[in-house]
């Protein structure tokens, strides 16, 4: 009976959007406690990183909600302050890593969150490359995040995926961030411990390249499930691909897999795939790494267009498919 009645407090908060993001109380993870006794309903809430100004708002449309439940006629709704770290219930973390720049590691970010999102779930996009963040680019995304002094709510991408990054807290996106890293660091690490990412199935979290104090601040101070590792069919790549794998197993991080980005490009008139920086070094880079090939990604004039255009949610392809299918595999995989 307990069970029932739980259910169904949860089902009203459930209905119930935090000012500020699109999401519920439930799915933010605020509900603290909620029961009823005798007709006298009780609910705390966290009213971590919910503006001020909207405190009582909250309250009255959670006792709203829940007082339109059979037998309920009486609600009380009580605030608390809660770290946001200790509301973030995240089931699986993905960093997408690569030993150098310009490989496509933010594209790769984003189509995985997209695909994640269109099988229905819950998702976010950590942008940790502090100095060269590309994700709200790519979606569309320029407004600035709300809070409190108690945390920071991350924005939301027109699918839903709950994104944060440097570039969405700068006065205008150009603006240079000129940092040494250890508050390079500190950013990411705020990234992680101050923003209410909430209940999340998967937060993808788009590393900057190589191996210097930002990726190892996410390796050492995040619990991650797993790093994908992504390169480009060209010259030296063997080298620093390794050099990226071996960071995260000298770290215990699972090296889930590795994906080839720019790996050929289809001819439009006859469907030939033509590759354009020379001969795939997929099967080559999984073997060297001991992990397997997750995906091929093609040049593709459209998704860059989609990118420019900031729709990169609108982007679908074979390929994509393919390599969230292996991604969700090699998750499910016993380690």
């Amino acid at each position: 009976m307990a069970n029932h009645i739980e259910a169904k407090l949860q089902n009203a908060l459930d209905k119930v959007f935090v000012p500020g993001i699109m999401r519920s109380l439930v799915q933010m993870n605020l509900v603290r406690s909620a029961e009823i006794r005798e007709g006298k309903a009780r609910v705390t809430l966290a009213s971590t990183a919910v503006p001020t100004e909207y405190h009582n708002l909250l309250k009255d449309q959670a006792a709203t909600a829940v007082s339109n439940l059979s037998g309920v006629k009486e609600v009380a709704v009580d605030l608390t302050e809660v770290k946001p770290k200790e509301l973030n219930h995240i089931a699986k973390i993905i960093a997408i890593m690569s030993g150098k720049g310009g490989v496509g590691k933010s594209l790769v970010a984003s189509l995985l969150a997209t695909s994640f999102a269109r099988e229905g779930k819950e998702v976010g996009i950590l942008d940790a490359d502090i100095t060269g963040p590309s994700i709200p680019k790519m979606f569309g995304l320029n407004g600035r995040p709300s809070g409190s002094e108690t945390g920071i709510l991350p924005i939301l991408s027109k699918s839903g995926i709950e994104i944060m990054s440097m570039n969405l807290l700068l006065p205008s996106e150009d603006e240079a961030v000129i940092w040494r890293g250890p508050l390079m660091s500190k950013a990411i690490t705020q990234f992680w411990e101050e923003v209410l990412w909430g209940k999340l199935d998967c937060l993808v979290i788009d590393l900057p390249p190589g191996t210097g104090d930002a990726p190892l601040t996410v390796l050492q101070a995040i619990p991650i499930t797993g790093v994908i590792d992504v390169f480009t069919p060209q010259e030296l790549t063997e080298m620093i691909v390794k050099k990226a794998v071996k960071m995260a197993q000298k770290m215990n991080v699972r090296v889930l897999g590795v994906v080839e980005n720019m790996s050929y490009l289809v001819l439009p008139d006859t469907g030939k795939k033509l590759e354009v920086f020379g001969k795939s070094k997929g099967e080559e880079m999984a073997k060297a790494c001991g992990a397997p090939l997750l995906g091929r990604l093609p040049i593709d004039p459209e998704l860059a267009k989609l990118c420019d255009e900031g729709n990169i949610e609108k982007y679908s392809s074979d390929a994509v498919s393919q390599l969230f299918a292996n991604v969700v595999a090699a998750l499910n995989r016993e380690t």
